[in-house]
């Protein structure tokens, strides 16, 4: 087994490798905070979206079905119970408008998940929390380091490479 950045687990680690792990894992962590308000905020949106078909629709079968179905309608009640043609026509109309206020609930209905969705406060309260956690974490103490020689006790050959890469 091994650790993220390839060493044996139980084998000591530079201070720089601990710190790369770190960065690394810290990434991820951010990478997957984000895709996780992606998702959540892609359901949000299919719920809005939905429920603005829904009421869509709903509009769509008020104004293109009456004037077919009140005819159809009124003709059928006027045949089958023999009342006055206006009655027939104003029981098509309100059958029609229970059809609608059904679909228009449906919206309703749909709307109020989608407004209920907590998606992006939630990954915002988990990444207020990692970086509480983060800001709380002491840091390890550092062992005194031997200080780096000076500039002109550098061979003079890795100065000019360093020159001739930069330039």
């Amino acid at each position: 087994m091994s650790a993220p950045d390839g060493s044996p687990v139980g084998a000591e680690r530079s201070i720089g490798q601990l710190f790369a792990s770190a960065t690394t894992e810290m990434s991820a962590l951010v990478h997957d905070e984000i895709a996780l308000a992606k998702a959540q905020l892609k359901q949000d949106v299919k719920r809005g979206a939905t429920s603005g078909g829904a009421f869509t629709v709903a509009a769509l079968v008020l104004v293109f079905s009456l004037p077919m179905l009140n005819f159809a309608l009124a003709y059928g009640i006027r045949t089958w119970s023999g009342w006055n043609l206006a009655v027939c026509f104003l029981l098509s109309f309100a059958a029609n408008v229970l059809v609608a206020v059904f679909l228009a609930l449906l919206g309703v209905v749909f709307a109020k998940k989608a407004k209920k969705g907590k998606g992006p406060q939630k990954v915002a309260a988990s990444m207020k929390e990692t970086a509480g956690v983060l800001q709380k974490a002491k840091p390890h103490p550092r062992p005194e380091q031997p200080e780096t020689p000076a500039l002109e006790d550098r061979a003079p050959a890795a100065i000019e490479a360093v020159a001739r890469s930069s330039s």
